[in-house]
């Protein structure tokens, strides 16, 4: 979709700046970093039930409730960081989404531990290791979920992962970019 600016981005972009420039500037480009890897998994888990747009609006607020995104800090968070952040308006106050954050911390280092390195994880799954470049035209072609992330989200599951189910997984991986699905007309290709 061809925006004032002549330039040719996914239609889901919309028209807020914010979202604009998380498309233009950060989805789908590919993270090969854990610290930002953990961000994104804090932002997407939030996200389970909710617009994108509504966690964007408030990813400075949960860098700041949640320890800059430092894993290792998120994972010493106690019952009493869990109360506080529920008086937290800028963020999403859910009680369950705040401690599977911190539990999810947990389990995170535990992956980065086996693998040695969370980004060495999520590759494990992609063929050869390399990122899944799609051709889609459309957004109605675009899928919610694959077996890809119906994989990996089941293995997360098992190793104590909460709020990342398939559709969240492939979310993910769309942001982190190990999928490629900007349409094929996107000028972010």
């Amino acid at each position: 979709m061809e925006k004032s600016d002549g330039i040719v981005r996914c239609g889901w972009s919309g028209t807020d700046p914010l979202y604009t420039t998380y498309h233009d500037q950060e989805w789908g480009r590919e993270v090969n970093n854990d610290p930002t890897m953990f961000e994104f998994l804090v932002l997407e888990s939030s996200q389970a039930g909710l617009s994108w747009i509504t966690i964007l609006r408030r990813r400075e607020n949960y860098r700041k409730a949640f320890a800059d995104f430092d894993v290792h800090k998120v994972a010493g968070f106690t019952e009493e960081d869990v109360e506080r952040l529920m008086q937290d308006q800028g963020i999403i106050r859910n009680r369950r989404k705040i401690e599977s954050t911190i539990s999810n911390a947990r389990c995170f280092i535990k992956v980065q531990e086996e693998f040695g390195s969370f980004c060495a994880y999520l590759r494990s799954f992609l063929p050869g290791g390399e990122r899944i470049v799609n051709h889609w035209s459309s957004l109605s072609e675009v899928p919610a979920s694959t077996d890809l992330s119906d994989r990996i989200s089941k293995d997360m599951k098992k190793r104590g992962f909460k709020f990342f189910g398939t559709t969240i997984c492939y979310a993910h991986l769309q942001a982190v970019g190990y999928v490629n699905d900007h349409l094929v007309s996107c000028s972010f290709r």
